[in-house]
């Protein structure tokens, strides 16, 4: 289916009895940080619009003296931030080896060393182990740079040659890099272009094809191209590459790939909730393209093929999904489509993936908020001969298909993973229906799963509808009013599906419990549940947020006075709007790459994302969209008020939410706060969207991120 992330811990784990009150630090960061900005406010400018000129030395300025003052302030909680980042180190296997995988020719794994951010990637012939080699040092280049980040890497039919995308600032734009397998050199062919690529299946002795993407100005993946490539012994050539495809609707972005069957290159251009498919035979990929399925507005497919039929997942007559298939010789005739799986108003079907011998197909059950992995067995007539759900090993977890290269393949690679039960990999016989554990994440420490009990409540919204929040805490905390994170996020129907977290026990071990409300904007009871929470009905994901924090305190998991939002990107647009709507509601938040500045950016086309958008919040050349978002817009409603204590992070870099948006909300929540409480930001000055690429670096500012949560909780002196 095309689809456009041995130290000794510091630790007291405590049984039995629990603090209620909530315990004050010794050391207390000052809440009494100078808001004198008045050198940096601009009486012409009072919506600080001066901050989104990045060449202006006064922004730097502004930025470099804003980090100055968070560190200042949080110098009280660096031990805590250390010991919270050791006990986090101390309870990980540091040294990973990753599931082998077989593909046609050989044998491929990672490996990380225990003192390395990034692995290196191995590999033998299919039998022969002894044979094994490095042919990718991810650390060797990542040293080069202070960011570094693989957008794909992918190798052709003969397995010999590596192409990879790298991104080594942060802004989400790669570099296209070839060498040889094992010993050739790394050549760069390309610059600019988008993270993914395709080998098409043409490849001779002398050259194969590749193809890729390229940005327009607002840095909208708008174009495919084919490259093609001269194979010299370990030397490559690329010769001129010739345009595929390019989208003319700045709403729409375009992607390729192959489905498992390999025969045919697929080319999806879509935007938040239409799509267009194109074919290309993946052994002759100059061919003319064939469309099969055209745009209509508001119609979402994705296509799978197995030979002699494709599989068209659409909700063209119902928002849930079902999944047409067609003869494949019959693909100029738009009539010829034939339902397989009729639409349900019960479950959404969210995605498709075809073997040899049938169907897996991904389907969430509204209710339960879960989804369930059903298999498809259809014989040689295309009849089903059998249709039935896969296994859970408890509800709600998350059960994924991982990487099943093979088509023909008969035994299926799941991942699973709850709240409470760490990721392992099982291999399930589908002959025998067998379950084995192939893998399971290691933990160290004193609080294991068994430690933990994971529950949900339904919070009442303000139009009835239930909102499911998940939870989970140590077991022996069970019944007690907890100090609580708050997690949200609410769009693109995005699902927070069960996670385990390993960073996570160390608040779980101080007597944190975590929260996770599943606002509608997000996917976690269906397609419904997404289209209820974007556009006019955004105001709904807020309502639910609110529903949340509300019902942890009347069913006695969260403390009253004791309950802290998270949310990041999108879900920084959801705790911003709350917390302008009901400050005294937390006791802090934290806010990480927040969308904040939603009106002024959806105002600018020529912004990376605003026109793609434009089907998520809505386009405000309407003046009645523009009065719906400046509506619930963060920073549109700050006004004087007591706002709770508030950590910012932002990330020069980041082309999703730039720099500026977190920086402005920080500036305009300094002007209104009324309260003692501090105003933190930090803007990371190396990196992106996705924050620090090397994991040491991730798990290290989680840890002062955790310390500040901790401390705003009332719980630094739980050690």
């Amino acid at each position: 289916m095309l689809l456009i992330r041995v130290l000794s811990p510091n630790i007291h784990f405590f049984y039995g009895t629990y603090q209620l009150t909530k315990a004050q630090p010794q050391d207390t960061p000052s809440p009494a940080i100078s808001r004198d900005f008045n050198h940096y406010y601009h009486p012409d400018d009072p919506d600080w619009h001066w901050l989104e000129d990045a060449k202006n030395p006064e922004v730097s300025d502004f930025l470099s003296t804003a980090n100055a003052q968070h560190a200042e302030w949080f110098k009280p909680l660096e031990s805590l931030a250390e010991n919270l980042y050791q006990g986090h180190l101390a309870r990980r296997e540091l040294a990973v080896t990753g599931l082998e995988t077989a593909l046609d020719h050989y044998t491929f794994w990672t490996v990380t060393d225990a003192d390395q951010d990034y692995p290196c990637w191995w590999r033998y012939p299919n039998g022969k182990p002894e044979q094994r080699e490095c042919f990718f040092n991810l650390p060797e280049r990542a040293a080069q740079h202070e960011f570094f980040d693989i957008g794909d890497m992918a190798l052709p039919a003969d397995e010999q040659w590596l192409a990879w995308t790298e991104d080594t600032q942060g802004d989400e734009r790669f570099s296209l890099w070839i060498k040889r397998l094992t010993k050739g050199s790394a050549q760069c062919l390309l610059k600019d272009i988008g993270p993914g690529l395709c080998w098409a299946e043409d490849q001779t002795d002398t050259g194969a094809t590749l193809l890729f993407t390229r940005f327009d100005a607002t840095q909208r993946p708008d174009s495919v191209w084919r490259l093609p490539l001269a194979f010299d012994n370990d030397n490559v050539t690329a010769l001129p590459e010739a345009l595929v495809y390019r989208e003319a609707d700045p709403e729409f972005w375009v992607g390729v790939g192959k489905p498992r069957s390999r025969q045919w290159l697929l080319i999806e251009s879509a935007s938040k909730d239409t799509s267009e498919v194109l074919l290309l035979p993946a052994d002759a990929p100059d061919s003319p393209l064939v469309c099969l399925h055209p745009r209509q507005p508001g119609v979402e497919a994705s296509i799978e093929h197995r030979p002699g039929f494709f599989y068209r997942l659409h909700n063209q007559q119902s928002a849930h999904f079902q999944l047409d298939v067609i003869d494949e010789a019959r693909i100029s005739q738009t009539d010829a489509w034939q339902t397989l799986i009729e639409h349900s108003n019960d479950t959404t079907l969210e995605g498709v993936d075809a073997f040899s011998w049938g169907l897996v197909i991904a389907e969430r059950d509204h209710q339960q908020a879960q989804v369930y992995l059903r298999r498809l067995v259809l014989d040689q007539h295309h009849r089903l001969t059998v249709d039935e759900r896969l296994a859970l090993p408890e509800t709600p977890c998350s059960q994924l298909l991982e990487d099943a290269p093979h088509f023909d393949t008969t035994q299926l690679r799941l991942r699973e993973e709850s709240f409470t039960q760490l990721p392992r990999w099982v291999e399930l016989d589908l002959a025998t229906l067998e379950r084995r554990v192939i893998k399971t994440q290691p933990l160290h420490g004193d609080l294991q799963p068994e430690h933990l009990i994971s529950q949900r409540i339904w919070a009442t919204s303000h139009d009835g509808e239930k909102v499911p929040v998940s939870i989970v805490m140590r077991a022996d905390l069970a019944g007690l009013a907890l100090p609580t994170l708050l997690y949200g996020y609410g769009a693109y129907g995005e699902p927070l599906d069960p996670w385990f977290s390993i960073a996570r026990l160390e608040l779980l071990s101080r007597g944190i419990a975590f929260a996770v409300a599943h606002v509608r904007g997000g996917g976690e009871r269906g397609e419904p549940w997404y289209l209820d929470g974007k556009m006019a009905n955004k105001e709904n994901s807020f309502h639910d947020f609110l529903a949340a924090r509300n019902a942890l305190v009347s069913e006695g998991v969260g403390l009253e006075d004791g309950i802290l939002a998270c949310g990041a990107s999108a879900g920084g647009l959801l705790v911003g709007t709350c917390l302008n709507r009901a400050p005294e509601a937390f006791c802090g938040a934290v806010l990480d790459v927040p969308f904040v500045d939603v009106l002024r950016t959806m105002q600018n086309p020529e912004l990376p994302l605003t026109t793609a958008e434009y089907s998520e919040w809505g386009n405000p050349a309407d003046a009645s969209v523009a009065e719906r978002i400046q509506g619930y817009s963060p920073i549109d409603n700050i006004a004087p008020r007591h706002y709770p204590a508030i950590w910012i992070e932002g990330s020069w870099f980041d082309t999703r939410v730039s720099y500026w948006e977190p920086a402005k909300y920080y500036a305009k929540l300094h002007q209104c706060q009324q309260g003692d409480a501090p105003i933190l930001l930090h803007t990371d000055m190396s990196s992106g969207h996705g924050g620090a690429s090397g994991r040491f670096k991730a798990w290290r500012e989680a840890a002062r991120q955790d310390a500040f949560i901790l401390w705003a909780l009332g719980r630094t002196d739980a050690e």
